[in-house]
């Protein structure tokens, strides 16, 4: 019964003995009373010793005594998991259990079952557990810990998939690697033994890079639901294949890409305040006010054409290129970063930059 085992277990606590079972069960002769409704557990041998051949940890020794019997059913007669999971590996014909070492221990266990049933025991290889960047065993604590979650923070498959296979496995110096490759080079023997600590900077590298090799048409789909996640309607702004590629060399993940690109779409932006104060000043009010006027009635809206005006503006009001620039950044993205001002603005479009250089002239205030 359950206050039995309870009270052996006290016992083995007060003695400064592993709680185990006593084994008090191993010799019945006969079926339980009716109304007692047992667990099955696994007769254990109780001499001798386990041998776990281990792929990545070599051999790993357990001695039998150190094992009790284990519980296989439950009182209501559901299997528990080192029953099931053998099984499942017999009947699919497991030749390889790979999986983390925090699973080494329940491996004599199952060699045990495994020989009771005479068949056939699979090779094993216990993989080191991710370590968190505090060195601490990697949970949710530490922020996305499963795959859905690293894309809906906008990492790409191929870069994800690249950084795991190289956490604690290597060849050589090697750090970029296609799927080929992957299959191509990969050895269980060159798995490391110690934990391997995620790098979340080291995986943000290998996103950028994959983000700016990759197609541009292969991040599309990607890039719309990123937009979508910030409630941004995309089908009124530019190609997001032409944003992919004027973002894609600035850009860790593509949701910093769509947090940072919002002012491609709609009339309006919000405007940074910090920013505002900063480059929008009264003294840059008459040449921002030529300059709308002369980008209103530009008939060829393209990057080089808007550079010309811009340059022309600053150099008749004796201006640097950039106390120009840096306010026309403000009045048409809302902040003081974007890619080159000219090629923005292409983007986005001659009505909408014309209508917010508008709006940004009323944020200036009076010279006094």
């Amino acid at each position: 019964s359950k206050e039995h085992l309870e009270t052996v277990r006290n016992e083995q606590r007060a003695n400064k003995q592993k709680p185990r079972y006593n084994g008090k069960c191993r010799q019945l002769t006969s079926s339980p009373d009716t109304d007692i409704k047992p667990v099955i557990r696994f007769k254990n041998p109780e001499v001798g010793e386990v041998i776990v051949r281990d792929l990545v940890k070599g051999n790993v020794i357990f001695n039998n005594t150190e094992l009790d019997d284990l519980i296989i059913a439950r009182a209501d007669g559901t299997p528990t998991y080192n029953l099931t999971v053998v099984v499942d590996d017999w009947d699919m014909q497991i030749s390889h259990v790979i999986r983390g070492d925090d699973h080494l221990n329940n491996t004599p266990r199952q060699i045990n079952i495994l020989q009771a049933l005479n068949v056939a025991i699979p090779q094993y290889a216990h993989i080191p557990m991710i370590l968190g960047d505090d060195g601490q065993r990697l949970s949710k604590r530490h922020g996305a810990v499963s795959v859905m979650n690293y894309q809906q923070l906008g990492y790409l498959p191929s870069a994800l998939l690249n950084y795991l296979v190289r956490l604690g496995w290597s060849a050589g110096d090697k750090e970029i690697f296609s799927l080929q490759e992957m299959i191509d080079l990969f050895d269980i023997n060159n798995i490391n033994n110690s934990p391997a600590a995620f790098n979340t900077k080291k995986l943000q590298w290998l996103n950028q890079h994959y983000i700016k090799t990759i197609d541009p048409d292969e991040l599309v789909v990607s890039l719309r639901d990123q937009y979508s996640q910030l409630q941004i309607d995309t089908t009124q702004g530019p190609e997001l294949v032409k944003i992919i590629t004027l973002l894609a060399e600035r850009a860790k993940t593509l949701q910093e890409m769509a947090q940072s690109s919002s002012y491609f779409f709609g009339d309006t932006v919000q405007y940074n305040e910090k920013s505002v104060k900063k480059n929008l000043k009264p003294t840059i009010r008459t040449a921002l006010t030529d300059l709308c006027e002369r980008l209103e009635n530009l008939t060829d809206w393209q990057a080089e054409s808007i550079h010309s005006i811009i340059y022309a503006v600053a150099e008749q009001y004796e201006l640097k290129l950039g106390k120009v620039a840096q306010p026309l950044r403000v009045a048409v993205t809302g902040g003081n970063v974007s890619p080159s001002i000219d090629v923005t603005m292409e983007l986005i479009g001659q009505t909408r930059c014309v209508k917010r250089i508008r709006q940004a002239l009323t944020l200036i205030g009076d010279s006094s």
